[in-house]
């Protein structure tokens, strides 16, 4: 199963990003033709999701011939999601930079369908599947993370129960509007509803998405993700993490060293055009949470599924593939 949601698209002299701040009202492109302006996109959350942000970057160095300044100012895009650097790494070695974007790309592709594939093998029939944030098609090169472990388990007739993601509503915008897309029965909610679904049996499964791994089973992802996690175990819900191998990072040895992105006020006080919140009032934003291993169920990447996750068996996993 594809997608027909094209996030990135590569055109050879410049790089074009579907525009999800304006998502589901219109679908337009923006177009990038240096570093600088990929950076900038990535910043002003046009494009965005783990994934999709290391496949934007890497075609961003491209555009700028490779420059030191390039990866400059890539890497200063946005600071909690590994994918970013590890594609900025990849691109460095590289001998041909055009040939090593295209392959950062496809081999993304690739992991989501193998990620979905996994996935999908742990989902019961007619399961009620909650998810947080966007983690399909617009989150990466053009299928799906968690949405796409989701997109992968269709046939059992599920459902899902989409939380709204405050403060930014990637999922009340984006992946309610790819759900619709593609024909999955799709509720909507408020974030601070989820507890109460779950307290009465309305949840089967939980799936979501990460930014990064780090060595212990630790994982970052969109803020309220380890509130799920915590009522999640309070309930006996099944919590999964699905992420490509690249959201994985050895260097961090746990989600305290994981840096988390505080992101503008405005994006708390109100939206779009309307304000609700009073001036002078202080605002905190941090973009991200952590949470602990012990509250994970099993996370699913391309090369497997690792339940009750954890330092040795995330180490065996990288190295063996089992």
């Amino acid at each position: 199963m594809s997608s027909a949601v094209e996030p990135i698209r590569w055109k050879g002299d410049r790089l074009e990003l579907l525009d999800q701040r304006l998502l589901p009202q219109k679908t337009a492109y923006v177009t990038c033709r240096s570093a600088g302006e990929v950076a900038q996109a990535i910043r002003d959350m046009v494009v965005r999701g783990a994934p999709a942000i290391g496949c934007a970057a890497a075609f961003g160095v491209v555009l700028s011939n490779g420059s030191p300044e390039s990866y400059e100012v890539l890497a200063k895009s946005r600071p909690t999601a590994v994918n970013l650097f590890w594609a900025l790494e990849r691109m460095k070695k590289a001998k041909d930079l055009e040939s090593e974007a295209r392959a950062i790309f496809d081999e993304d592709l690739a992991a989501n369908r193998a990620m979905g594939s996994r996935g999908a093998n742990l989902i019961p029939e007619r399961a009620r599947v909650m998810t947080h944030c966007n983690t399909g098609a617009l989150a990466t090169a053009g299928f799906g993370t968690a949405l796409g472990v989701i997109r992968s388990a269709k046939d059992k007739n599920i459902s899902v129960i989409a939380n709204e993601t405050r403060p930014y509503l990637q999922g009340a915008r984006l992946t309610a509007w790819e759900l619709v897309q593609e024909g999955i029965p799709c509720t909507l909610i408020t974030d601070s509803m989820a507890g109460h679904l779950m307290s009465k049996g309305e949840v089967d499964v939980i799936v979501v998405g990460a930014d990064r791994i780090a060595a212990n089973g630790d994982v970052a992802n969109k803020i309220g993700t380890y509130t799920l996690a915590v009522l999640a175990k309070r309930h006996g819900i099944p919590f999964y993490v699905a992420a490509p191998l690249s959201t994985f990072d050895a260097s961090i040895p746990d989600g305290s060293h994981i840096s988390i992105e505080e992101r503008p006020a405005a994006e708390v006080t109100g939206y779009g055009e309307t304000r609700w919140a009073p001036e002078g009032v202080a605002v905190r934003n941090p973009a991200f949470d952590v949470t602990p291993a012990e509250l994970i169920t099993g996370i699913i990447c391309e090369k497997g599924v690792v339940l009750s996750p954890n330092r040795e068996k995330l180490q065996a996993l990288i190295s063996t593939g089992v």
